[in-house]
């Protein structure tokens, strides 16, 4: 087997995405860093996140990087069709609108498997397309109240929490790629393609497995418990500095004691209250207590030089301004600036890096209908089919954007 070039994997490879705001283009981005060309067809008002201020634009630039868009108007024949001939040409379709309108315009995965049996076609929809909430609208902060997770993350006495950022929107695109990338591994043996279905809640479901797991094995439900573990102390507990806070792990006895010799309480390893897990559990408040009252008189950075420096897990509680700033961040290159269209960005870059591809890919994400001209005449479109597809409203490039703006 030839090596790939340039360390793209999926070099020649199209893909077609009908993806709005995050899961389904967070997924092709995926495909986009892996070298695929990636075809993003937007309605006439675009993808829905270029329309909502600052945080819509963000995801436009994190999760559309390198991509080319096509503005089609499905409803009119001929858009439809120009759609049409691009699924034709595509190894990969990826869509995440609402559930049964990829159907209504003939374009359902079953149906362009019937035409194109080639073809790996991927569906992300908020709650699945087989129970009774087929038809509801789903985002992220829905699927981690009905999850569960909300129930379980947050203070014991306080309201249940979301997790700060839209983590199921990523992780289902993160699930949508891996799925897409093995049926592709199946078609290029068989030559047979694929369809493929996921949803927000059964991933929200699916990382949540140890903890449902031991739901199942004992029949209790689980209860919040902040930053801590229910069965080791001390373990992903906030301690607090002179100038900030940290998290701080250190439940084995062998570490529990090495912690208490740094921070110059040894007595404490031998203390009724805490000298063994089960009861340093039992009497987590006061562990905490005498923990964070020998903290007190460090500053995080010191903190953190002393425990790292012999082997016991902290990390630093970093605002953003921190993780720019932070060196391994740096280092690993992940924080790019992106050039394009929409003019120089600071984004977030793919989370690998392959050996043999070089420095990340800083293409920029597309304005709206940016390639629609460059695709037409891929698909063997003339100018005056180009220009007539335009008059029409089927299709819109940069000019004709312009022109109605």
């Amino acid at each position: 087997m030839s090596a790939p070039l340039n360390g793209s994997p999926l070099q020649g490879v199209r893909v077609v995405d009908f993806g709005q705001f995050i899961a389904a283009p967070a997924a092709t981005q995926l495909l986009v860093d892996l070298g695929a060309d990636v075809v993003k067809v937007e309605a006439r008002t675009g993808d829905s996140a270029r329309s909502i201020g600052v945080h819509g634009e963000a995801m436009v630039n994190a999760f559309n990087r390198g991509k080319r868009s096509i503005v089609l108007d499905l409803k009119q024949p001929d858009g439809l069709r120009v759609a049409q001939e691009l699924i034709a040409r595509a190894d990969i379709v990826v869509q995440n609108l609402r559930p049964g309108v990829m159907e209504s315009f003939g374009l359902g995965g079953e149906a362009v498997l019937a035409r194109h049996p080639h073809l790996i076609y991927a569906t992300i929809t908020g709650w699945g397309t087989k129970g009774p909430s087929k038809h509801r609208p789903g985002l992220d902060i829905t699927a981690q109240a009905e999850s569960g997770i909300m129930h379980m993350t947050g203070d014991p006495n306080g309201e249940p929490q979301k997790v700060g950022c839209q983590i199921i929107d990523v992780a289902t695109a993160y699930a949508a790629a891996t799925a897409i990338l093995g049926a592709y591994v199946g078609r290029l043996r068989t030559g047979h393609g694929e369809i493929i279905e996921t949803s927000l809640l059964e991933v929200a479901t699916h990382v949540q497995a140890p903890m449902l797991g031991a739901y199942f094995a004992t029949g209790i439900e689980p209860k919040r418990v902040g930053n801590g573990q229910p069965t080791v102390a001390p373990a992903a507990d906030v301690m607090t500095t002179s100038d900030g806070a940290f998290i701080l792990s250190a439940y084995s006895e062998a570490h529990f004691a090495r912690l208490c010799s740094l921070i110059g309480r040894p007595e404490l390893a031998a203390d009724e209250r805490f000298s063994s897990n089960a009861a340093r559990v039992e009497n987590k408040t006061a562990l905490l207590t005498e923990l964070r009252w020998a903290f007190s008189r460090f500053t995080t950075t010191e903190a953190l030089a002393l425990l790292t420096a012999n082997g016991v897990v902290a990390g630093r509680i970093s605002t953003y301004g921190d993780v720019v700033e932070n060196e391994d961040v740096k280092a690993s290159g992940i924080l790019i600036t992106t050039s394009g269209e929409l003019g120089d960005v600071e984004t977030v870059g793919a989370p690998w890096q392959l050996a043999s591809a070089g420095p990340r890919d800083t293409k920029g994400a597309p304005s709206l209908g940016q390639h629609t001209e460059d695709v037409l005449r891929e698909l063997d479109y003339t100018p005056e089919d180009i220009s007539a597809l335009a008059q029409s409203g089927a299709v819109r490039g940069p000019s004709t954007i312009a022109a109605a703006t």
